[in-house]
This record gives C-alpha cells, sequence and structure tokens, in this order.
C-alpha cells in the first residue's frame, strides 16, 4: 500500500555487500590477511590497526576452540584467529608492517572461492594423515615401552654396575709405561682371599694374557675403622657413627647402644598402649620387609621410619615394659593386681562420720596404721596412686632419682669401656693417669649423690619420714664444704666424708691433666738402649707391616688392596686385626709413635687439656642432661 515503509530484503553469505550497479564507479580491489596472534596482544593489536590504517579496514577476532602449543616456546596457548579486509596496497603494507611487530603468525589467504574451498580440503587431509601417522607411532612407542618394562630392571642392575666400575677405574693410576692400571686400598684379611677369586675370574672371564699381581706396600697411615653391620644392628650403628666413629681397633660403643639406647627411651615414653602401637607399626615393617613397594619408596621420612624398623620395635618392646612399671596404658592406671592400700581399714581406724566426709573431699591414708599399707606393689606402682592428689609429687621425685642413678651408671659404664682400649693398646699408663682420676671424679660427687639416694631409701621407713632429711641440699653443702642445721645428717661423720671426696675430686683433675703428658715427657728423656726392628709380620699373632697391589695391562682392571693383619678384635661387630700397612708399635699407640723424636709436647698438652675440661664439664652437664628422662616422662603421662 501507498505510504507503507519498505522491507528490508533478506541477505544471504555469498550476495556481495555492495550493490553491482557501482562496481563500475569503484575501481579498489579488497584484500584480506589472515593470520594468528597471542591473546595478550589482541587489544593493542586492534587498537594500533586502527590508527595507523584510518578506519580504512574490517577486523575480525575469533578464539581457536582448542589450545595450540607455540612453536617457539613450546607453552599451550589458545590462539586469536584474525581476518582483516582492506582496500589499498599501501594500507596493506601498513597491516603487514604492525602484524611482524606484533609477531602475529600471517597465513596466505586466497582471493577466490574456489581457491579457498581447495585449501580447506587439503588442509583436512594433511590432519588425517598426520592423525594416522601419530596414532601408529603411539601404537609403535607403546609396543617398544612394553618390551623395555620386562628388561628395565635388568638394565638398571647393568647400568649401576658399570657406574660402580668406572668409579673405581677413575680412582685408579697408571704406571710409568700407562699399560697397567694400578689401585691402592685398604683390604680386611678376612676379605683378601675373595678379592683375589674375583680378579682372577674376572682376567679369565675378559680374556686377559696378564693375571692380576700383587705386593704389599708399606704405609705409616692409620688404618681406617671397618665395621661389619646386619640389617638389625645397622641402625644401631648409624646412631653412633653420627656421634663419631671408633678409632682403629677400639671398642665399639654400638653393641651396647643396642640395649641402652631402646631402654633410656623407653624411660621417656613409658607406656603399654602407646609403646604397643610402636611395636606393632615396627613388627608390620619387620615382617614385610622385603616387599618391593616398602623398599623402593620415594619418600624420605617414610625411608628414615624404614632404615630404623629394629630399633623402633626394640623401642616399642622397652616401652611396654616400663609402662608395666608406671603401670600406664594410653595415661590411665591399670589394675593388674589388688592394690596393697587398704580404704576400708583406714575408715574403720580413723571413725570416719559422715559430717567428716562431706567437709573432707579428699581423704588421707597413713600407712603408719596397721592394716593400711599391706607392703609393695607385685610390680611396678600402686594403681591407687593415680586416684592421689599429690600423684604427681610421688612421680617427681620416684622418677627424678630414677634417671640420676641411671645416668650415673650409663657414665661410670662408658668410661670403664676405655679398660678394654687402654689394654689392648698397651697403653697401661693410661689406666692410672686418665682411667683411674676419671673414676674418682665421677663416684666421689656422682656416684656419691647416688649413694644418698639409695642410703636414705633404705635408712627412713613410714615411721620416720617426716624428718628424712634432704639430698638436694646436702648435696649443695657438700660443695660448700659446710653444713645446715635444720637439715639432719643422714648418717654420723657426713661432713668429714664429704669434705674428702670433694678434695679428691678436685685432685684428680690435675692429674687427668698432666698425667700423661708428664709421663711422655719423662718417657722420651730417659735413656734408650735400643729399640727391636720392626719385621715383617709380628710375633704373637700381631699385626704385619706391608700391603698388596694388583695389576694388569692394557685393557684390564687394576685393583691394589691392603691386606689386614690377624689380630683378634675386641668385639665381633668389629672387624679383626686390620692393615698390614701398620707396624705393632703403630696400632698400640692409635697411629702415633709415643717414641718419635718429632714427637710435638705442645699438641699432647692441649689435647689433654681439651679432654680433662671435656671430662668435667661433661660429667655435670650430662648428669643434669639425665634428668630430662624424668620431664620427658612426665610431660608424656600428662599430655596424653
Amino acid at each position: 500500500p501507498l505510504g507503507s515503509p519498505p522491507r528490508p530484503r533478506a541477505l544471504s553469505e555469498r550476495e556481495p555487500i555492495l550493490d553491482p550497479s557501482l562496481h563500475q564507479h569503484l575501481d579498489r580491489k579488497i584484500n584480506f590477511v589472515a593470520g594468528v596472534i597471542h591473546p595478550w596482544r589482541v587489544s593493542a593489536f586492534e587498537r594500533l590497526l586502527w590508527r595507523a590504517c584510518r578506519g580504512y579496514l574490517v577486523a575480525s577476532f575469533v578464539e581457536m576452540p582448542e589450545p595450540m602449543e607455540d612453536p617457539a616456546t613450546g607453552e599451550s596457548i589458545t590462539w586469536v584467529i584474525f581476518l582483516i579486509s582492506y582496500w589499498g596496497e599501501q594500507i596493506g603494507q601498513k597491516i603487514r608492517k604492525i602484524s611482524d611487530c606484533f609477531h602475529c603468525h600471517v597465513y596466505p589467504y586466497p582471493e577466490s572461492e574456489a581457491s579457498r574451498a581447495d585449501t580447506m580440503s587439503g588442509l583436512h587431509s594433511q590432519i588425517q594423515d598426520l592423525s594416522v601417522v601419530l596414532e601408529e607411532t603411539e601404537q609403535y612407542l607403546a609396543q617398544v615401552l612394553d618390551k623395555v618394562v620386562l628388561v628395565l630392571p635388568t638394565w638398571r642392575v647393568q647400568v649401576q654396575k658399570m657406574k660402580a666400575i668406572y668409579l673405581v677405574l677413575n680412582q685408579c693410576s697408571f704406571d710409568v709405561t700407562e699399560k697397567c692400571l694400578i689401585a691402592e686400598v685398604w683390604c680386611p684379611v678376612r676379605d683378601l682371599t675373595q678379592v683375589q677369586d674375583a680378579l682372577r675370574q674376572g682376567s679369565y672371564k675378559s680374556g686377559s694374557s696378564v693375571e692380576c699381581f700383587v705386593q704389599r706396600i708399606p704405609t705409616s697411615e692409620s688404618p681406617p675403622t671397618l665395621i661389619r653391620t646386619n640389617k638389625f644392628t645397622a641402625g644401631f650403628q648409624s646412631i653412633v657413627d653420627a656421634y663419631g666413629v671408633a678409632s682403629y681397633q677400639e671398642v665399639n660403643p654400638a653393641p651396647y647402644a643396642i640395649i641402652t639406647f631402646p631402654f633410656i627411651f623407653a624411660i621417656m615414653f613409658g607406656d603399654v598402649g602407646h609403646g604397643l602401637l610402636m611395636f606393632l607399626f615396627a613388627l608390620w615393617m619387620v615382617l614385610y620387609e622385603n616387599s618391593p613397594s616398602l623398599r623402593q619408596a620415594s619418600n624420605e621420612i617414610w625411608l628414615t621410619f624404614f632404615e630404623g624398623r629394629y630399633l623402633i620395635l626394640l623401642m616399642g618392646a622397652f616401652s611396654i615394659y616400663t609402662g608395666f612399671i608406671y603401670n600406664e596404658c594410653f595415661s590411665k592406671a591399670t589394675v593388674i593386681f589388688p592394690s596393697a592400700w587398704s580404704v576400708a581399714t583406714m575408715a574403720n581406724h580413723s571413725s570416719w562420720s559422715s559430717a567428716y566426709l562431706a567437709t573432707h573431699p579428699s581423704l588421707t591414708l597413713d600407712p603408719n596404721v596397721t592394716g593400711v599399707f599391706q607392703g609393695p606393689y607385685p610390680f611396678g606402682i600402686d594403681p591407687i596412686w593415680s586416684l592421689a592428689t599429690n600423684h604427681l609429687n610421688f612421680l617427681n621425685s620416684f622418677k627424678m632419682k630414677m634417671s640420676v642413678v641411671l645416668g650415673v651408671v650409663h657414665m661410670g659404664f662408658g668410661v670403664l669401656l676405655g679398660v678394654f682400649n687402654h689394654v689392648h693398646f698397651q697403653q697401661r699408663h693410661r689406666l692410672v693417669l686418665e682411667l683411674l682420676p676419671e673414676m674418682v671424679f665421677l663416684l666421689a660427687l656422682f656416684g656419691y649423690l647416688v649413694f644418698l639416694i639409695f642410703y636414705k631409701w633404705v635408712k627412713f621407713s613410714v615411721a620416720d619420714s617426716m624428718v628424712a632429711p634432704s639430698i638436694l641440699i646436702h648435696f649443695i653443702d657438700m660443695f660448700l664444704f659446710t653444713s645446715n642445721a635444720d637439715n639432719l645428717p643422714l648418717y654420723q661423720g657426713q661432713v668429714p666424708v664429704q669434705t674428702v671426696l670433694v678434695v679428691l675430686a678436685l685432685a684428680s683433675v690435675p692429674v687427668l691433666l698432666l698425667g700423661t703428658p708428664l709421663y711422655l715427657c719423662c718417657r722420651r728423656r730417659a735413656p734408650r738402649t735400643g729399640r727391636p726392628a720392626v719385621r715383617l709380620g709380628s710375633r704373637g699373632g700381631g699385626l704385619r707391616r706391608g700391603g698388596t697391589w694388583w695389576g694388569l695391562t692394557a685393557g684390564a682392571v687394576a685393583v691394589q688392596p691392603v691386606a689386614a693383619g690377624e689380630q683378634e678384635p675386641l668385639l665381633e661387630g668389629q672387624e679383626a686385626g686390620n692393615s698390614v700397612n701398620a707396624t705393632k708399635e703403630d696400632v698400640e699407640s692409635g697411629g702415633h709413635d709415643p717414641d718419635s723424636e718429632h714427637l710435638d709436647f705442645a699438641e699432647i698438652f692441649m689435647h689433654q687439656a681439651i679432654h680433662t675440661i671435656e671430662y668435667c664439664l661433661g660429667c655435670v652437664s650430662n648428669t643434669a642432661s639425665y634428668l630430662r628422662l624424668w620431664a620427658l616422662s612426665l610431660a608424656h603421662a600428662r599430655e596424653s
């Protein structure tokens, strides 16, 4: 109808944008630039295009449906595809320069529709071909990896063996002719035959025309310490080595630490329930110790627990034992035997009325009343103490004295182990000049403290316990050379005895400090009639001087182990005899000759002074340190 607005005509995608009637007035050709750009640069790229080309372009940006890898950096990026249409060659040059500045990947864009269709079909066919190639490649690689998995353990062992062989070869040296490799090593006598057999077999299997030959070499170096361990003792030996490795042929304290270390831990951790959980956990690791999943775990903390499984096993077992002594299971008292305290007897003798019981929530059991205390508990602490209000005071006294007693006994045992070293190395002067002053200092002070603890336990009973003196005050007065009138003596003549003990302890310090250096000085100045010559192979099964080296010509491996002597070890866990590279005199003096003309006495005095200071201060500090057994035991019982 007239006056109605014209309806817009629907446009198709193939219909040209411009009116065909206007083509004759336009001589410009529309061109296109296509490519991809990083998503972070899109906004700046679009803004610069608009300003540089003054709007004579049409740009379209679309994100890729899937991320693709950047060929330059290897980063996975969701690229942005752009298509720019423009008029004029100058504008096209600007667009290409801007694209290069923004590191765009520009691709050719065909002008005709047929060319674009051909290009699309070609790209699709290439993608399909590449997909087929990738799929076949992945299948082939999967087959190869399946075969590799079967032989990978063997390869791993071979590589480790090769690395070990080359590590040894790199430590060898060439001879003068550079046709033979020579290695100098320490070798225990027990293993020397096995080493010789292994080298002989290696020469035979390698087809070498020249076999290994052995020669002993003299040396004055002190042999290294070799301690043979197994899966049970390895954990305890690692703990001992963390504090210091024993010198050659010294007593190895690790066998004793197998018992003392878990037991001292159990004093702090005494609880039947907690110890049982620890014991069962360690027992599980011990029973399944050959499982590859447990051995090959990559967690460092787990490997620490697994390597110390036998240590944890003993700690759990000893904790169960001390838990029965403390009568605690998950911090709760257990009634295994009837209590030795009788509340009924106390009630009958005290005539407690209802009014008295109502006004007194806590009742005191007097052991002086006949029948109230019927004797010691069969094993451990009586469970009635867990109900007492003075439970903590009782355990404080008990555990503190127990920690001091065990600590002094432990330190004294460690000092006595030095007897084996001094006797073995034939340094009997150290028994008098070092060991005796050390024991006098320890026993005169802290051994006397242990004596006071036991003496007070034995002398004072329930009847006179209220007048029992304080051991702590007596011990303080002992160092002050005085007495306290308010603190009664434990026995007659206590003050003179304590004075003599302190004087003995103080007198042992200069003996420990100056005894050994002065003895060595006097021994050096004393006239000597001569020294016996050292021969290869000393008498009495002593150590022999010399060595063993192994050589092979070109193409063969050379090893030079130094053999060890045949002397018996002090302990089964420590390697016997040992190196032929040390004389008997060297071994007896710990690798140093006391009669050497070049002996540095200043160094001896310094070493002895450090040892004296360390020992005297260590006796005091270690005794106080053992009180941590008491503190940590109470903390574990209260916090659990």
